[in-house]
């Protein structure tokens, strides 16, 4: 096999290992540990981090360490966090959130590093075009990674349903349940009845070994950079200074447009954080127990990520306008839905509705929010991507901030709000965009067919 696409698969299987324990274990913490939300508050914890982890320390860990043992670190950092869940406590869970965060932003962009490296090291070899390869490699990794969110639901779902605590929840206790939730853990037995400890330490064990396997691989199978490829990165890095690449992040905020797509991108992180903190706990495990969560998020990766691959090829057609309104209408009539229904445990197939239909708008917000920053900031592409990186995560901070706080059905008026707001702020971009530069419609669409077929942009 060809050394360079060897390297890639370890790395993508490394990533598949690593975010099959980690997606999870994300989708159980509201429920998994809903005592004093400290699940919850550990995730708003784990992305504040992330976002002060995105400005300071990706250059500095891979011009020190290189890209190989950058991504075997960043990786030990989620491996503590699944082990703060052995016990968990705001002694245990909030320091490991902390350093899963913080290592988050460099196992990203090591990865995108190394692929971005070995894509141009094998085009200089081949004499084939440095920017096809890198394609064809980022491809691959995303094809092996996006099955993640569905093989670590999986998990959590056949193993928790082994519990023989099965409890039938009482009419009076689904009152509770949905957008009025009552803010108590102790209302709902189904909701409050946690699985068995061994069952947790048997889930907990095998997300942590898959972790500890994803390190091995990356040690063991992983090539270093070679001397000459990894000082020409770091001379990348050195370019610009680390407070002036700082300071790009908030001067690219000069920009109308990157100002106008705060809200749009802080949608992103508010909506996904929904989801897997709010939708799972007061709708699925308070009506039909924690078991299902597992099988329900895996319904909203699977239809996320074909969605994210139909719309990355189709966007060259329909233009980006009308994924972003089939976006728009979709988590709207979800919203609006969500507040009138009650959930009951009869009603089985309501619970994975909801998810398939959030998964393909979640689809149009990643794919499209990802090739709209592309494409309007080409000559800044790293300060926006900063921005985007750094939106968004504060989008999930706030959404598993308030979590514990805030009914169910205030979370929704306000995705309400903040979806109309985005999208009177998109179409101000628009429009400022048709104004500046119009009869290049040939140019945009030749850009977005490049730039929105993959969900992660680095």
């Amino acid at each position: 096999m060809e050394r360079n696409l060897k390297n890639v698969l370890v790395i993508s299987f490394g990533f598949l290992l690593l975010f099959t324990a980690y997606g999870g274990l994300q989708s159980l913490q509201s429920s998994l540990n809903s005592e004093e939300g400290l699940g919850v508050a550990s995730l708003s914890v784990l992305y504040a981090a992330l976002i002060l982890s995105s400005m300071f320390l990706p250059p500095i860990l891979i011009k020190k360490l290189g890209c190989k043992w950058t991504i075997a670190i960043s990786m030990c950092c989620y491996i503590a966090f699944s082990l703060g869940n052995f016990y968990a406590s705001w002694y245990t869970l909030i320091p490991t959130s902390v350093i899963l965060g913080l290592g988050g932003a460099p196992l990203w962009s090591a990865k995108c590093t190394y692929l971005t490296i070995a894509g141009t090291s094998y085009a200089e070899k081949a004499g084939k075009n440095a920017k096809d390869i890198i394609n064809q490699y980022f491809g691959v990794f995303f094809l092996v990674f996006q099955s993640s969110g569905i093989w670590g639901n999986l998990i959590s779902s056949l193993i928790l349903s082994q519990s023989s605590t099965k409890v039938d929840v009482s009419e009076e206790d689904l009152e509770c349940c949905g957008a009025y939730n009552c803010l108590t853990d102790t209302t709902n037995t189904t909701g409050s009845t946690k699985p068995s400890n061994s069952l947790i330490y048997t889930l907990l064990g095998v997300y942590t070994a898959s972790g500890v396997l994803a390190v091995s691989l990356v040690i063991i199978f992983l090539d270093q950079i070679k001397s000459d490829q990894a000082e020409t990165e770091k001379e990348k890095l050195e370019t610009p200074s680390f407070w002036s690449t700082f300071l790009a992040t908030f001067r690219h905020l000069k920009d109308k447009r990157q100002c106008l797509l705060i809200p749009l991108t802080i949608y992103s992180g508010l909506e996904q954080g929904f989801l897997s903190g709010d939708y799972t706990k007061v709708y699925v495990t308070c009506a039909l127990g924690i078991q299902y969560v597992g099988y329900v998020m895996i319904c909203f990766a699977a239809v996320n990520s074909l969605c994210s691959l139909l719309f990355g090829k189709i966007s060259q057609f329909t233009g980006r306008k009308l994924l972003f309104a089939l976006a728009t209408v979709t988590n709207t009539a979800c919203m609006i839905a969500l507040l009138l229904w009650k959930p009951h445990p009869k009603q089985l197939a309501v619970f994975f509705v909801f998810p398939a239909l959030w998964g393909l708008a979640d689809a149009v917000w990643q794919t499209q929010t990802n090739g709209l920053y592309g494409i309007l900031f080409e000559k800044h592409r790293e300060a926006a991507f900063a921005n985007y990186r750094l939106w968004e995560s504060l989008g999930f901070v706030i959404a598993f901030g308030y979590s514990t706080v805030l009914q169910a059905y205030i979370k929704l008026y306000i995705l309400l709000s903040v979806l109309v707001l985005s999208m009177v702020s998109y179409g101000a971009v628009e429009y400022l965009e048709a104004k500046s530069s119009p009869g290049t419609p040939t140019a945009t669409k030749k850009k977005m067919e490049d730039l929105t077929p993959r969900k992660h942009i680095c």
